[in-house]
């Protein structure tokens, strides 16, 4: 699941950054790379944007998976760097 949410979330950001990139050099046609791929299907597209928002909000709450409370999730490390990191916040 934290692997999903991070791919989700860079896949966002670099769409953004895409479309104020082309924003900001005056292209006419959009850079929105998601509406390139997905534009022929707006319930799909829609659906994207809901997933890479859902995404983020895990990342700024801290995921609540199993694995994650265990200390095993590839996302967070081992046991001992997920405990130093929650004592020294």
């Amino acid at each position: 699941m934290c692997f999903v949410t991070r791919v989700l979330v860079v896949v966002g950001g670099i769409n953004w950054g895409l479309v104020g990139l082309g924003m900001l050099l005056g292209s006419m046609s959009s850079w929105n790379v998601v509406n390139m791929l997905l534009g022929s299907m707006p319930v799909v597209e829609g659906v994207v944007y809901v997933l890479v928002g859902v995404s983020a909000v895990m990342m700024i709450c801290g995921c609540k998976c199993e694995k994650c409370k265990d200390g095993v999730c590839g996302y967070h490390g081992d046991k001992e760097t997920s405990k130093m990191e929650a004592g020294s916040m």
